[in-house]
């Protein structure tokens, strides 16, 4: 699964968010290459559920 993938999975918007804050996104994107998605989810689980808040993916995009 790509890290675009997982970030559907969560519901968070990947256009804004790497519009937004294109560097926390890179930065994400080379770890969670690096980590199995359940390691990447354990480490940022509460800053996931952050980014949901501020990029909910709507439904149908």
């Amino acid at each position: 699964m790509t890290f675009e993938q997982y970030l559907i999975i969560k519901k968070i918007d990947i256009k804004a968010f790497r519009q937004h804050e294109a560097e926390r996104f890179h930065e994400w994107e080379t770890l969670y290459a690096q980590l199995h998605p359940e390691s990447f989810t354990a480490q940022k689980k509460f800053l996931i559920n952050d980014l949901r808040r501020k990029y909910l993916l709507k439904s149908g995009e």
